[in-house]
This record gives C-alpha cells, sequence and structure tokens, in this order.
C-alpha cells in the first residue's frame, strides 16, 4: 500500500468519526450519564487504524515506545505493559516471591499488608502468591488508609504493603513509603486509578518498588484493555519482563534474535549446552503483553493525558461545591498535601439520612445517572475470600460502612458542566423531597 492510499483511509476514518460525533447533546434524563468510560477523538481513532493498516497485531514498537514514554512521565526507569492492570499487579507482587531476591524474597504465609476496602486484583495476588493479606481500615473522608493504621499492622511476619490509591485519591504514599524503609519492606503502590494524581507535588507511581496502572476504558487512559509495571530497580524489572513473557530467559525483543550475543553458547539448569536461549525458561511465567493496536492508541491518548486530568479535577470540584451542605450525605475530601485526578466522586449516605443507599441509587438510575459500589466493600465480606486465610488490625467498621452505605457517581472527561449540574440537582431534590 501507498503511503497515498494510506492518507486516503486515515482521512476517511477522520471525516467518519467527525460524522459519528456531529449532532451530539445532552437530553436529560434520557442521555446516560456514565460513571466512567473512554473519550476518543479523531487522532486515537486514526492511529488505531494505522496500526492495524500495518499489521502490528503483537507487541512492537508502539509498545516499546509507550513504556519509555510512561516511565519518563513517572520518572521511572522502567516500564514494562502488560494485557491488565490486574495482571500489572500479579506481575509486580510475583517478581517478589522469586529466588533472585534470595533471603528477602516472600515465602508462603508471610504477609502483605492491604486495605479491606478496594479493588479485589490489589489483593488477590497476594491470595495467589500463598501470602496473607492483613487488611486494615480506610478513613470515611479520604477512602484511603492512613500511616497509622499501617504501621499498627506491621508484625513479625510482615514482608510488604500493596495498596491501591482510591479513586484517584492518593493515600498518605509517602509516609507509608517511609514505613515501608525503616521496617525493610517491599512497598506495591497500585496507581491503576490514579494516574495523573500527585501527592507532595510527586507524581502518584513514583513511590513504590514497583507501581502498577491500568488502561481500562475506565480509566485515565485507555488502550481498550491494558496496564503497567513500573520500577527504578532494574534487576526486579527483569523479573518482571520474564514473568510477563512466559518466564523466558531470553530478553530480546520480538523478531529480534541474540541481543546478549550467548544464544547458542550457555548453559543453564539441567539443559545441554548450547540450548537455544529463545526457549530457555528461568521463572514459572505466562503471556500477559498487550498487543501493538492497543499501544498505538495508547500512545495517541498519553498526548491528552493533562486535558484529561483538568477535566476531571474540574467535574470533581463543580459537583463538591454543588453539594456543599447537602443533607443526608457525606462529601469526600481530598488527602491532604494531595492534588488528585479524580476517577470518580464518592457519597456515603449519612447513618440518620432519611432515606436508604438503595433509594438513592433508584432514583439516580431511573434519570439515567450511573453508579458504582465502592469496589468489594469490605473484602472480607465477599463470598470469593470466606475460605482465605487473612488478618485484621484494628476495627473495619468504616469498610461496614463503605459496604453498606457507599457508591460513586462520575467525573470523567465525557461528562459536561450540564451533566454535572443535572446530576447535583438530582441529588438535591431527592434530599429533599
Amino acid at each position: 500500500m501507498s503511503s497515498s492510499d494510506k492518507d486516503l483511509i486515515l482521512e476517511s476514518v477522520r471525516k467518519y468519526h467527525r460524522a459519528q460525533e456531529a449532532g451530539r447533546r445532552f437530553i436529560p434524563g434520557e442521555t446516560p450519564i456514565l460513571p466512567s468510560g473512554a473519550v476518543f477523538d479523531e487522532d486515537d481513532r486514526a492511529a488505531l487504524v494505522e496500526a492495524a493498516l500495518q499489521m502490528r497485531i503483537a507487541s512492537g514498537p508502539s509498545a516499546i515506545l509507550f513504556e519509555r514514554k510512561f516511565a519518563r512521565l513517572l520518572g521511572r526507569r522502567k516500564a514494562h505493559l502488560t494485557n491488565s492492570g490486574s495482571s500489572a499487579n500479579l506481575l509486580a507482587l510475583s517478581a517478589l516471591t522469586q529466588r533472585e531476591l534470595e533471603e528477602r524474597r516472600l515465602l508462603p504465609g508471610d504477609e502483605v499488608i492491604t486495605v479491606a476496602a478496594g479493588f479485589p486484583t490489589t489483593v488477590n495476588p497476594i491470595v495467589q502468591n500463598q501470602l496473607v493479606p492483613v487488611l486494615v481500615d480506610v478513613d470515611l473522608s479520604t477512602y484511603n488508609t492512613t500511616a497509622d493504621r499501617v504501621a499498627e499492622a506491621i508484625g513479625p511476619r510482615t514482608r510488604a504493603i500493596m495498596i491501591a490509591h482510591a479513586l484517584g485519591n492518593p493515600f498518605p504514599v509517602a509516609e507509608i513509603a517511609e514505613l515501608a524503609k525503616q521496617h525493610g519492606l517491599f512497598f506495591v503502590e497500585d496507581n491503576c486509578d490514579a494516574v495523573g494524581s500527585f501527592y507532595q507535588g510527586k507524581p502518584t507511581g513514583s513511590f513504590g518498588d514497583f507501581a502498577t496502572s491500568s488502561f481500562y476504558p475506565a480509566h485515565h487512559l485507555t488502550m481498550g484493555e491494558g496496564g503497567c509495571v513500573v520500577t527504578d530497580n532494574l534487576a526486579l524489572a527483569r523479573v518482571v519482563e520474564s514473568l510477563r513473557d512466559w518466564g523466558r530467559d531470553c530478553w530480546c525483543e520480538p523478531a529480534q534474535s541474540d541481543t546478549c550475543h550467548k544464544r547458542f553458547s550457555q548453559q543453564l539448569g539441567g539443559l545441554p549446552h548450547g540450548y537455544d536461549h529463545k526457549y530457555t525458561f528461568s521463572h514459572i511465567g505466562y503471556n500477559l503483553k498487550t498487543t501493538d493496536l492497543q499501544a498505538a492508541l495508547g500512545l495517541a491518548q498519553f498526548e491528552k493525558l493533562p486535558e484529561f486530568g483538568a477535566a476531571r479535577r474540574r467535574n470533581w470540584q463543580r459537583l463538591r461545591e454543588a453539594l456543599d451542605g447537602v443533607k443526608g450525605l457525606l462529601l469526600p475530601e481530598p488527602t491532604p498535601g494531595s492534588d488528585p485526578s479524580w476517577f470518580g466522586f464518592v457519597l456515603t449516605v449519612a447513618e440518620d439520612a432519611a432515606f436508604t443507599r438503595a433509594e438513592l441509587i433508584d432514583f439516580l438510575e431511573s434519570r439515567k445517572i450511573g453508579t458504582r459500589m465502592l469496589f468489594s466493600g469490605n473484602l472480607a465480606r465477599q463470598p470469593a475470600y470466606q475460605d482465605v486465610r487473612f488478618r485484621t488490625v484494628g476495627s473495619l467498621r468504616n469498610s461496614d460502612i463503605i459496604t453498606e452505605r457507599t457508591f460513586w457517581i462520575g467525573v470523567y472527561p465525557g461528562i459536561t458542566n450540564e451533566m454535572i449540574d443535572y446530576v447535583a440537582d438530582s441529588l438535591k431534590h431527592f434530599t429533599t423531597r
């Protein structure tokens, strides 16, 4: 295909996108206001089609470029794309159980501190690696835990901390990173809901031994599916890469061979001398790579991250100001010292409210205003964890309140001022009936 043919196709794609978006308008009560979603422009659609025209169906140059840009964004040395944020969490924690870490490696029965109220795939890797989750509570203003709660949870078998920033609102990550350092603990920072947020002037995702991100359509930028693991530790990065790429010992990029110049001149394990390094496996791994089509979309989205973050902050602030003083609702607060790129706007129905969460959600949904639970609520109450061994520290009272009275609504960039005002008016109308 000539470049002129490709240019004609891509221009047609851009025209198609403009035609699809033309004439869209918000009709209160009819147009759905989603709690989250991806926002695409014609550059995104053209980038995806261009990668498809080149049949870049496996991981390739776009994935490599995205990894470099994303690592630079967070000030980290290495980034590895994965097929999801959940896989990123699995890779990060699994890397800490590998023999390369020698006496520091996590062993079955070791404890990892986390929060009770969050998304399951922050906690699942702990269970999947035969480690013990230690569950702590959160505050009802920030929906994050505190350094004091984490410090109280540290015991003789504690070896790591793995916590997610709640709905884009950073937990006190600098203080918890310092706790981890003082006690010789690994620290995995789940940044899946908070790309673009800052704590004490530093981007979230820049504090942990590992940090993870998600590029699912609900998140701050999207590849459709996708995630990432970042770190400053090159030895740990190499372990993550091996675990992600089937567990192989070779580090050649796709279509490359003999990067190490030892492809047929090594002896590893019980293999014969000269066994092909491309088929030598040093870890029990997976195939958790992303594709170049996804990465091409991610690169186009990446350029809009500041714009997306500004829209999230603007929408959250407009809604927060509009709801100030509304009776029966506990409103959220940013963590002191933070600048959140908000994932959602979280609300808790007060204990003495004249209505229930179910009644309020039913009203909002009837007006096409989408709602979501704050993920798992108290994870210890979920059916999947009834036979899981875990330890709790302190009361999980707030996590129980979240399970029973909390939900969140959208502030993502696809929501307009008109939509925000309609949501606020709907909430005020319901609470004053």
